[in-house]
């Protein structure tokens, strides 16, 4: 896994089939951890959010979450 450069909380991963995939910590209403992650589909951004939950961003896991939407966006662009 390697660190988004903008966004040094965010983990991007490749998938299996070349895919990448950004991570991005938050929280639920209770405090717990939880992750969104966002994937590209073909020329189509895919946000997944935590399953049953609602995600709550600080300011930085915010910044964090633009970054993974701006840089996903762009390869569906391609």
């Amino acid at each position: 896994m390697e660190l988004l450069r903008s966004a040094p909380n965010a983990v991007r991963d490749v998938s299996a089939d070349g895919r990448r995939v950004w991570r991005v910590s938050c929280g639920d209403v209770v405090n717990r951890d939880r992750c969104l992650t966002v994937l590209v589909e073909k020329d189509t951004v895919v946000l997944v959010g935590p399953p049953g939950e609602t995600a709550v961003l600080t300011t930085g896991q915010l910044g964090q979450l633009r970054t993974a939407l701006k840089e996903a966006a762009e390869q569906a662009e391609r």
